[in-house]
């Protein structure tokens, strides 16, 4: 069997912190980065011979804040919601991503006995089974922020044998007031929620110029009740934008789906004493 090709990367290379370019509209906030690409090997004594990991990770974090307090809340939040564990919430980011890759590293290996057992099963000589060899990107971009608001992506794309891989795009928002996160019940009004679905499908005709919903279907969306307001989404000063991950709404082909809906169109369910309140006229 032929062993499936992947990208090279350099083998255990931590890149040390990487000031990023600073934010123009608050001057209390900025960010550094930690990026880390390492091949880890499937079992201990790193045999180049035998399968392996590709894990590149891009981790943008905010450095400096109001005061070390509000730094370390922010900091808090931003490695519950990079690395999706609350456990790494109490430790620095460079401390949480060793701790991510450490993680990802033992459970990969667990793989090791299988691998054996897989090995005997094969039918030509000297070959090995190719669903082994595994990727990993992680990272993360702000997609923006003010004074008082701050949106920004987490990706997350792998690849753990199979047709193909998977890729996973999740959304955060950020009070850096009350530096708490923030969701759609924080914004809209009660009863928001049938007002929002029928603007993110006329959002949707529009993208794929059809004038029905039932024609998305021609399209290969799966079903029409399926699109609905589902908490993923970011802010800016125009609207909300909502996304939708492979296989949610539509079939993995199609990839994430981004949805812009202008505030002006869902001005009558925005609290106006949200956060996006100061948006909307």
């Amino acid at each position: 069997m032929k062993k499936q090709s992947f990208f090279i990367v350099a083998s255990m290379m931590l890149v040390g912190i990487c000031v990023t370019s600073c934010f123009k509209k608050n001057d209390d906030l900025k960010f550094d980065k930690l990026e880390l690409k390492e091949r880890v090997y499937l079992f201990p004594v790193n045999d180049t011979t035998k399968p392996f990991a590709n894990v590149e990770i891009e981790y943008n974090y905010p450095s400096k804040f109001k005061s070390k307090k509000d730094l370390a809340r922010l900091q808090q939040i931003f490695n519950g919601t990079f690395f999706n564990n609350q456990s790494y919430d109490s430790l620095s980011p460079k401390d949480a991503l060793n701790k991510y890759l450490e993680n990802y590293t033992e459970e990969y290996r667990e793989l090791g006995n299988q691998y054996y057992e897989d090995m005997g099963n094969l039918e030509e000589e000297d070959s090995q089974p190719s669903w082994y060899w595994y990727q990993l990107h992680k990272s993360n971009e702000i997609k923006f922020e003010d004074a008082s608001v701050l949106s920004y992506s987490v990706e997350h794309a792998d690849y753990t044998g199979g047709a193909h891989g998977s890729l996973q795009m999740l959304y955060y928002i950020i009070d850096l007031e009350a530096l708490t996160t923030i969701t759609e019940e924080d914004i809209f009004k009660p009863n928001y929620h049938h007002l929002l679905t029928t603007k993110i499908v006329d959002q949707l005709m529009k993208q794929y110029n059809i004038d029905t919903p039932e024609k998305l279907l021609g399209e290969g969306f799966f079903d029409i009740n399926d699109i609905a307001p589902n908490n993923n989404f970011w802010i800016n000063n125009e609207g909300v934008h909502y996304v939708y991950n492979q296989y949610e709404i539509a079939p993995y082909s199609m990839g994430p789906i981004e949805v812009t809906i202008p505030y002006e169109d869902i001005k009558s369910i925005i609290n106006p004493e949200s956060i996006i309140g100061k948006y909307i006229d």
